[in-house]
């Protein structure tokens, strides 16, 4: 039995290690969950509230945001390990001061060389406000979540900015970049040792159930009628009233919407009808340009048209030079050939077919007769012709020494 009662004790306590672990896993979880939703309500209040006026220092729906935001930074923030093992606390400052450097033109070094801003944590308050001035928050946290072994370095395992919230967390403060903000650097909105305090009130909602027994209404009559049980229906005035003052207070907000619907929609029948200006202008451009792309691929064939019929003709004419420059070199290989007499003949032949040549068309057929009249063969027949024509000539017969009277 007492074996026995000792496992059960055991597994007891091992069972109650285990609820811990998991009550603590919810915890954290709900703990992230609570901080990410309410920064989305914060950032949206931010958004409705700017279009009715400036952000600054003193609005309270900034000043919430700014703490949850310094929450959120700061959640599972790991402490500062000093030389004697002692941990101090760091705030998200030093992480922001590591992580962001590479953004382009970012303001750390400006914000370092504050001199009214000396702590770290009055440090990482105005880096908000200047952020937020500059519509660079969400970069900057971007490119701070991207540096993973950085982020790794400076939390702890279940942090906002280790899980997947933090993708959440750039793309809502994405919004942001469309309000102007106006901060002042100095003052008691920076003082960093004042820790940051966010306010719930503004973003709770609670909607009684249809199901419910009880009813406002009732409630308020119970509260008022609970001094005395002789209540008169005069002493149930207050609740009416009030009931009045919530009716009057719902119809105010209703016709605040209202109004802020037909601005809305003035503004988007504004932005449509310019729009349409735009698109009507773009389609005018496009049809004048799809037109001159039109003439122009037109003209480029008309030009490649024209440029092919000049390479023709070019190659006709390089032809035609190539063949009158091998009747050339023919005709002055014939006159090498022959005698020096006989090479005046070829020089009066070699002009008369020069003659021909340059009073001639380039004709390929042409010049194939002119190469067949110019050949060797034919040069040495005609020469041939010639000096037999000279030996049976009469003169040749009067003045021979042979035919001379004895």
């Amino acid at each position: 039995m007492a074996s026995r009662s000792l496992g059960g004790l055991g597994a007891s306590r091992g069972g109650g290690g285990g609820g811990k672990k998991s009550l603590s896993a919810r915890n954290a979880a709900v703990e992230r969950r609570n901080l990410i939703t309410v920064c989305r309500f914060s950032v949206k209040t931010l958004i409705d509230r700017s279009c009715f006026e400036t952000i600054d220092d003193s609005s309270p729906e900034f000043n919430n945001f700014a703490a949850i935001l310094e929450q959120i930074l700061s959640h599972r923030l790991k402490g500062q390990v000093s030389w004697f093992g002692y941990g101090s606390p760091r705030s998200f400052w030093d992480y922001i001061r590591v992580a962001c450097r590479k953004v382009s033109q970012n303001c750390i070094c400006s914000i370092e060389n504050m001199e009214h801003v000396s702590s770290s944590r009055a440090k990482g308050r105005a880096w908000i406000r200047v952020a937020l001035m500059e519509k660079h928050l969400s970069e900057y946290i971007s490119t701070a979540l991207r540096d993973f072994k950085t982020t790794r370095r400076f939390y702890e395992d279940g942090a906002i900015v280790l899980g997947e919230e933090a993708n959440m967390l750039a793309g809502m403060l994405l919004g942001l970049n469309a309000i102007d903000f106006s901060f002042c650097l100095k003052g008691e909105r920076l003082d960093g040792n004042l820790p940051a305090v966010i306010d719930y009130i503004p973003y709770l909602r609670f909607t009684q159930s249809s199901d419910s027994i009880s009813s406002d209404e009732e409630e308020l009559r119970t509260l008022g009628s609970s001094d005395s049980e002789s209540s008169t229906p005069e002493k149930v005035g207050p609740p009416v009233i009030m009931d009045e003052n919530s009716w009057f207070n719902k119809c105010k907000r209703v016709k605040q919407k209202y109004q802020l619907t037909l601005e809305q929609k003035g503004y988007l029948e504004e932005l449509l009808q310019l729009r349409e200006n735009q698109l009507s202008e773009s389609v005018a451009q496009n049809k004048i340009l799809l037109q001159r792309i039109e003439d122009s691929d037109l003209a480029h064939k008309l030009e490649k048209e024209q440029l092919e019929y000049i390479i023709v003709e070019l190659q006709d004419q390089l032809k035609s030079y190539q063949s009158l420059d091998q009747l050339s070199a023919e005709v002055s290989l014939s006159q090498n050939s022959l005698d020096p007499g006989q090479s005046q003949e070829g020089d009066g032949k070699q002009d008369t077919l020069n003659l021909v040549s340059e009073g001639k068309e380039d004709t390929p057929s042409l010049l194939g007769l002119c190469g067949s009249l110019t050949s060797v063969a034919s040069y040495k027949s005609l020469t041939s012709l010639k000096s037999n024509d000279y030996l049976a000539s009469p003169t040749t017969e009067m003045t021979s020494p042979g035919l001379t009277p004895s």
